[in-house]
Formats: structure tokens, C-alpha cells, sequence
């Protein structure tokens, strides 16, 4: 009788192995086998003892219906047991993981970057890599100067700045107070005297320095049409003029910068520096209000503001020269 039941057993899982992966796939259960003979219709006859015997695998495609697919790639049927009454072991199911999908792009890198260099003239060279801020609107801070550019297409600026402080920090800001900081050492510094002027929008300001007596529209007058030689600066004989600032940014910052190399100048006198305004028509009957930073010898850095009411418009294209707003240089030769 029980190797009766152990034939039953087996030709029963592998018979009904077929009609028992329907039940699993659609009810994400086990497949168990039967536990008692079937009530009527089925005759066993000319039984052979198979118990011994490997059960065979099924293939795959017998194992699948082909027109389900819920994941499964796998089933295989109990294997039967030497004891009478005794449920099936689990089926072994291999479940498919879901399809992964593509990974996601990297996330730009929207770090702001400043990196600054010395160079000759006690300048320093800023570079700002912000790549998240293509073309867009920044402000340069440095001991109090400020001034307004823009980026490139690529979120890139290079500009030479001169340094107002031998531990020179410089602050680039976007409008959303994102940005980044710099410090560059300056040991050249001591050997410069700077003068700088600063205002906001279409201002009309110029800062003029005139060297040892010299003519307006002479070699010796610096201005921003004629900023200066750097080899006569290296020479100790004359100074240079830096403008910054873009004056199509959305709120303008402009500056002007005359720097002479008072520690190595080969001559001894002194340079005239003054203030001067284009009257124009977007500054004629305004106040007009500026800042201007000195820096000579050993004295700290010396700041001053001034506002000047501009004449009405009948003046348009006339020049005003704002006498005694900063005291000449004086220079000796070394």
C-alpha cells in the first residue's frame, strides 16, 4: 500500500505540475499536492516503482503559460514524500525584478568657484566658474570697492582687480546671495599708492590724475582714454588707471582705480588727481552720489563720500572739474 500511495504521489506532481502553475501565477501562492486519491474516473494499473528515480525536470516552456506573464521564469513541481499523508515542499519560484529604469543624468555641478592670482602691479587676477549662472549679473566686493559684471555664456569671468589690501579677500555675489570668497596674498602692495572712485548707474564721473605737472592730453594725464603704460609703471615713472565694471548690468556698479608705483618712482613731485562729470542727459539736474577709496603709504585705506547736485540740462555735453575732493600725491624718488 505505500508504495501505492508513493506511485500516486508522483504521477501526481507531475502530471498536474501544468494545471497547478495557473493556480500559482494567479494567486501568487504554493503549489501543494494532492493529498488524497481522486474520487472517481481514474484507474492506476501496470504500476512500476518509479520512487527511486530522479524526478525530472520540466522544461521552461512547459513550466510557463505562454500567454501569462507576471514575472515568474521559473516552476518546479514537489518532489513526493516517503511518508503516506504528507503535504509537497514549495514550489521553487524565481521572481524577475522589476524593469530598473535608465539613470537619471547627473545633476549639474552649481558650485561657485573664485580663484585669484598675483600679478605685476599688485594686481590680482579673479577667475569666477559658476555654471549654473550663464550670463548673469555679479558683483565683485573687495575692502569696501564694489562693482558690477557680467558672466559668459558658460558661467565664466576673468578680470584683473587691484588689490586694496596686501591679504587681499575678494567676494563674488549673484543677485540670490549665492557666490563664493577669495583670499590672495599681495606683498607688492606697500610699493603702490591707489586712489579709487566709485558710483552707481550713468553717473558722468571720471577720475583724472595729471603726473608731475603734466598738460591735459600730455603722456602724463591717465584717464580712461589713456590708462596708463605698464612699462613706465615698472620703470617707476609713471602710473596706470583700471576700470571696472559693466555699465549694461541691471543695476550698475562702476569704479575707477589710478595706482603709481610711489615705492620705486624715479621722480620726485607730485600727481594731481581729481573728479570730474560729463554732463549728460541722464545726469543733468540729478544728485549724483560717489565713494572714493584712498591708499597712501603706510595709512590705512581712507574712504570719503561725496554728492554732487548736477546742473540742469541746458548744459548737456559741458565738463565739470570737482576741485579739492582728493589731495595730490606726493611723491619721492627712491
Amino acid at each position: 500500500m505505500a508504495r501505492l500511495n508513493k506511485t500516486y504521489l508522483l504521477a501526481a506532481a507531475t502530471v498536474g505540475a501544468a494545471l497547478a502553475i495557473g493556480f500559482v501565477m494567479q494567486n501568487g501562492g504554493y503549489l501543494r499536492s494532492a493529498d488524497r486519491a481522486p474520487e472517481t474516473g481514474i484507474v492506476v494499473s501496470d504500476i512500476t516503482d518509479t520512487s527511486s528515480a530522479a524526478m525530472p525536470r520540466l522544461p521552461v516552456e512547459a513550466a510557463l503559460a505562454p500567454d501569462l506573464d507576471d514575472g515568474l521564469d521559473l516552476l518546479e513541481p514537489a518532489a513526493a514524500s516517503d511518508e503516506t499523508d504528507v503535504e509537497a515542499t514549495p514550489a521553487v519560484v524565481a521572481v524577475q525584478s522589476e524593469p530598473q529604469p535608465e539613470s537619471l543624468a547627473a545633476a549639474p555641478d552649481c558650485t561657485v568657484r573664485l580663484t585669484a592670482e598675483p600679478r605685476a602691479g599688485a594686481m590680482v587676477a579673479l577667475s569666477l566658474r559658476a555654471p549654473c549662472y550663464a550670463s548673469e549679473q555679479v558683483t565683485i566686493h573687495h575692502q569696501g570697492l564694489m562693482f558690477t559684471e557680467f558672466t559668459g555664456p558658460e558661467g565664466q569671468l576673468a578680470i584683473d582687480v587691484p588689490a586694496l589690501a596686501e591679504k587681499a579677500l575678494f567676494i563674488a555675489a549673484f543677485d540670490n546671495d549665492d557666490g563664493a570668497t577669495v583670499i590672495a596674498e599681495v606683498p607688492a602692495l606697500p610699493f603702490y599708492d591707489r586712489v579709487a572712485l566709485q558710483w552707481r548707474g550713468d553717473s558722468g564721473l571720471q577720475l583724472h590724475a595729471r603726473e608731475f605737472g603734466a598738460d591735459y592730453f600730455s603722456e602724463g594725464h591717465v584717464w580712461a582714454a589713456a590708462t596708463g603704460d605698464m612699462g613706465r609703471t615698472a620703470k617707476g615713472v609713471g602710473g596706470f588707471l583700471t576700470r571696472l565694471g559693466n555699465p549694461d548690468t541691471l543695476t550698475p556698479r562702476m569704479a575707477e582705480i589710478y595706482s603709481f608705483p610711489a615705492g620705486a618712482a624715479r621722480k620726485t613731485g607730485a600727481v594731481a588727481v581729481s573728479v570730474e562729470a560729463e554732463l549728460t542727459d541722464a545726469n543733468c539736474g540729478n544728485a549724483v552720489e560717489a565713494q572714493t577709496l584712498e591708499l597712501r603709504g603706510e595709512a590705512g585705506l581712507q574712504v570719503h563720500d561725496l554728492s554732487l547736485e548736477m546742473p540742469d540740462c541746458d548744459s548737456v555735453g559741458d565738463f565739470l572739474v570737482l576741485k579739492n575732493l582728493i589731495e595730490d600725491l606726493k611723491i619721492a624718488s627712491n
